[in-house]
């Protein structure tokens, strides 16, 4: 049975960065795109971005309160190892709003989730 497997997360100062993993098999990654999402506590699941079977990185974004996919992101970047069996999602410049339970999908699988806490 696949399993994803978060990780990486941890409780940081503001402006320190992390890079999440996500691991996963190379099969599913190849055939599916990869999700990542994150749920801060007493909120709904946000999408923060994915990367496209073929490579090609998604991001959300949201201008005068409307939520966009933008291929450009100032702090978040998602990528794939080279055994195409790990996600990346590399966040800079991490902010107090963006604590939260991140968690990666693809197909119908999801991960356990890996708690981002950043504070001073």
């Amino acid at each position: 049975q696949v399993q994803l497997v978060e990780s990486g997360g941890g409780l940081v100062q503001p402006g320190a960065s992390l890079r999440l993993s996500c691991r996963g098999s190379a099969s599913l990654f190849r055939d599916n795109h990869v999700y990542w999402h994150r749920q801060a506590a007493g909120e709904e699941r946000e999408f923060v971005g994915y990367i496209n079977t073929d490579g090609s990185v998604y991001y959300s974004e949201t201008i005068n309160g409307r939520l966009t996919i933008s291929k450009d992101s100032a702090r978040f970047t998602i990528s794939k190892d080279n055994t195409g069996n790990t996600v990346y999602l590399q966040i800079n410049n991490l902010k107090p709003e963006d604590t939260a339970v991140y968690y990666c999908h693809s197909s119908s699988h999801w991960g356990q989730g890996t708690q981002v806490t950043v504070s001073s």
